[in-house]
């Protein structure tokens, strides 16, 4: 917003530089047709004067006001050169000004839509990590129960002696191979003695 607060800033100084020179122009055409008109009076009143004789005195006055003139044109039509071309440049000014507010609008549009699209992809993540914290909850309770099932099944066995505090699951494999081993051993011996 404030690079295009800026431009537009820009712009509207251009565009009174503008309205400026046009004047200007307005009023250099003007002079330029005021003064030509009146090289076309002093054109005609030397065509009247060459006919008499007794105002050469005054013809001569009337040629070096028409040299006068003459330079007075041409320096108006260079400075009417100069303006049109200050015209044009600033026309040029304008033209790339109004691209660039239109380009930084483009650009704002733009960053406003990846950052609703971005706050859209959290609030999805949120509901997704928001998931996963119940599906591990759910799953941390089932395996808590499942292990407990499993340390009441292991120290319920005859001859086990039964937790005295919190039992890590090293103890509870130890005690499971434990059973394991015993049964293997009666197992085997129960083999040895021929009872089925």
């Amino acid at each position: 917003p404030g690079a295009i607060s800026s431009l537009q800033r820009q712009l509207e100084v251009q565009e009174s530089q503008l309205r400026r020179i046009k004047s200007e122009k307005e009023m250099l055409q003007k002079q330029l047709r005021e003064q030509e008109n009146q090289l076309q009076a002093m054109a005609t009143k030397i065509c009247s004067l060459r006919d008499e004789r007794k105002h050469d005195k005054m013809m001569m006055a009337t040629e070096e006001e028409n040299c006068r003139l003459q330079q007075v044109v041409t320096e108006q039509e260079s400075k009417l050169a100069e303006q049109n071309q200050l015209l044009s440049e600033l026309q040029e000014t304008i033209s790339q000004l109004r691209a660039e507010a239109l380009s930084s609008r483009r650009r704002i549009r733009e960053q406003q839509q990846a950052q609703e699209e971005i706050q859209s992809q959290a609030q999805t993540l949120q509901h997704r990590e928001l998931q996963a914290r119940v599906a591990l909850e759910c799953i941390t309770s089932r395996f808590e129960r499942y292990r407990s099932k499993i340390i009441q099944a292991t120290f319920s066995v005859a001859g086990s002696k039964p937790p005295q505090a919190e039992v890590s699951d090293e103890e509870v494999l130890e005690a499971m191979q434990k059973i394991i081993n015993e049964r293997t051993e009666f197992h085997q011996m129960l083999k040895e003695k021929g009872v089925k």
